[in-house]
């Protein structure tokens, strides 16, 4: 910038340029702040509390999850479900963690253990060692309708934004939405969803939890994003899931193989002439598919005749089964394939 420093001098051509005039400083002038009225309580409909009260409600509830990952770190939002140390949160955002905390807004920062959780659904429960935790209030979603105002309060894009509150309307109930092979029946708002919400509460007017935060469309059908279209599981289904996680760990009827796989890189299909499949890298002791004798660097080309290429497409096919179904699979091993009927067990992880 140094050739542009000086445009004022004769030294730059520019003696013949009518000068900008000086203005004056005047130490008598300054900005005046007046008196502001006090802050107004603001509703969000007739009966119900003003946003300022359901966020101090709500606030001590609301927790950030923070997780070590094998690569990296990852966060998200929570609920405090019970004062002894009980946290709701999505499942999606405890998965693989290798370390989770809860930070809550005393600041306190506590390890947590998973109790429970379940993919199918999107809920986990953590526990952390606290006795004087503040839980939340659970409304009944059934009673919800549309056009019904709510608010939603997380940790947009992690915990420098934490403790952020949004308001909206419930847009829809009933959403079916499917993702990963697996359709949830939510609700569908408006209020602000982003990254790192998840896991954190919607709220109705009266300060009550009547949804957990899950995802926002635009994560699935856009990389540019869509604005208004966040989604909440519902209480009912939270209770329903939250307490068979609570009581034995795990949800009942849902189906496993019983085996373990990674999905097949390209790479490596090629260099080592390997099919399109899924690997087996384990498979569980007592199951069906150790009985039938499927081993550990089997590869799984195909159930119920639907062609096989990841983990999710097993999953996928899983979702519309139930334990004891019987599937058939292709498996290939050693230059050949085999075909083998499995009896699919029940999953306790």
């Amino acid at each position: 910038f140094s050739q542009f420093a000086n445009l004022s001098g004769t030294e730059n051509g520019l003696e013949d340029l009518p000068q900008p005039p000086t203005v004056a400083m005047n130490a008598d002038v300054s900005l005046e702040l007046e008196d502001s009225p006090a802050s107004t309580d603001t509703f969000l409909q007739p009966g119900g509390l003003p946003l300022q009260d359901i966020y101090e409600k709500c606030i001590p509830s609301t927790v950030s999850i923070l997780c070590t990952m094998p690569r990296g770190s990852a966060t998200g939002s929570g609920v405090v479900l019970s004062s002894d140390g009980y946290v709701i949160t999505n499942y999606h955002v405890v998965e693989g963690a290798a370390a989770i905390s809860v930070l809550f807004t005393d600041g306190r920062e506590l390890s947590a253990r998973m109790v429970g959780g379940d993919k199918l659904s999107d809920l986990a429960v953590l526990q952390v060692d606290a006795k004087d935790l503040t839980p939340a209030e659970f409304g009944n979603s059934d009673s919800l309708r549309v056009g019904d105002m709510v608010v939603a309060i997380g940790d947009p894009l992690g915990i420098e934004l934490r403790g952020t509150m949004t308001d909206g309307i419930v847009s829809a109930i009933n959403r079916d939405l499917t993702t990963d092979g697996r359709t949830l029946t939510l609700i569908q708002t408006n209020a602000a969803l982003n990254s790192g919400n998840s896991g954190g509460p919607l709220i109705n007017c009266y300060g009550q939890v009547i949804g957990i935060n899950t995802m926002k469309i635009g994560d699935y059908v856009s990389s540019a994003g869509v604005e208004g279209l966040g989604f909440a599981i519902p209480s009912t289904t939270v209770k329903l899931i939250v307490d068979q996680l609570l009581s034995q760990g795990y949800v009942s009827g849902r189906p496993e193989l019983g085996i373990q796989g990674v999905d097949i890189p390209e790479l490596y299909r090629y260099y080592y002439r390997m099919p399109e499949g899924v690997y087996v890298n384990a498979v569980t002791a007592g199951s069906d598919a150790a009985a039938k004798g499927i081993q550990v660097k089997d590869i799984i080309l195909a159930i119920d005749g639907q062609r096989i290429s990841s983990i999710e497409d097993i999953e996928t096919i899983l979702y519309n089964h139930q334990p004891e179904d019987v599937v058939t699979l292709i498996i290939y091993r050693g230059g050949y394939q085999y075909e083998v009927d499995v009896t699919l067990g029940e999953s306790v992880s």
